[in-house]
């Protein structure tokens, strides 16, 4: 029996699983933060790239796409819970007005675990697209899991992204850890804005002198290799640690993210 028989419908066209927002939703820009592996500090550069921009002026949000990790909502203090409209939920604004929306936000205690499988994680990061009125927004920014697996295979599959910032820490393996997320990036058509090294140094609080805790740095070697010209350093902070331990990390001011916030305005302009 021939394929037209069997009713075969072969075309070789490329099938989108692009999933349409809330039709309240109008985002200009959607930025993913990824990572090749985790304790690099990727929730807390998204926390503080949304604050910045915030603090720039422009409406900001941030969904917490970590669904069995998620540390977004501490991080702000965020304790209340999202509000059920009549044709979906609305995003818990922080003091400062960023809308976050997460997994935590929806559970009766915040330390319960989220013990489901890939499928229905998916499944969660598509109602946080589709069922919540996220409104105007100028900037979303995307807090994926490490690795590139279910979600950051869903999210780049289902929500328009239009760039990533790759977050990674000073230690030998940063190559490895960096080209997986650019190469996951590439095979999904998604531009790669700039990489954050978190942890990159520690000042002396007596001399200021910048002490290389993990070794010299070799994320400018590693940036070059990948035609990546965006490259911000951040030291360990013990204040804003605490801060964001205190759910108060809008208050932190010490930590810089000046080039990759740059390259973020460039998409708005």
């Amino acid at each position: 029996m021939s394929g037209e028989e069997k009713g075969c419908s072969c075309s070789s066209e490329k099938v989108s699983f692009m999933e349409k927002p809330h039709e309240a939703t109008k985002i200009k820009k959607i930025i993913g933060v990824v990572s090749g592996k985790g304790g690099v500090g990727k929730s807390l550069v998204t926390s503080l790239l949304a604050v910045s921009m915030n603090k720039k002026g422009y409406k900001t949000a941030i969904m917490d796409a970590d669904i069995t990790g998620p540390s977004i909502p501490k991080s702000f203090g965020i304790t209340e819970r999202p509000v059920n409209g009549e044709t979906g939920f609305f995003p818990v604004p922080t003091k400062n007005g960023i809308d976050v929306m997460s997994i935590n936000l929806l559970l009766d205690n915040e330390t319960d675990p989220v013990i489901w499988r890939g499928p229905v994680i998916a499944g969660v990061i598509k109602q946080f697209w589709k069922d919540v009125i996220w409104n105007e927004q100028d900037v979303m920014f995307i807090d994926m899991p490490p690795g590139t697996g279910d979600v950051p295979l869903t999210v780049f599959q289902s929500i328009p992204v239009d760039g990533i910032i790759v977050v990674t820490s000073p230690q030998e393996l940063v190559s490895m850890i960096v080209e997986k997320a650019v190469n996951m990036a590439k095979m999904m058509n998604v531009p790669v804005l700039g990489i954050v090294e978190n942890m990159s140094y520690i000042k002396c609080p007596d001399c200021g002198k910048e002490i290389n805790l993990f070794g010299k740095s070799k994320i400018e070697d590693v940036a070059k290799k990948f035609n990546i010209s965006v490259v911000d350093k951040l030291p360990i902070e013990p204040n804003a640690a605490s801060l964001c331990d205190r759910g108060e990390i809008e208050k932190v001011d010490s930590i810089s993210l000046d080039k990759n916030i740059s390259n973020i305005e460039k998409l708005l302009s």
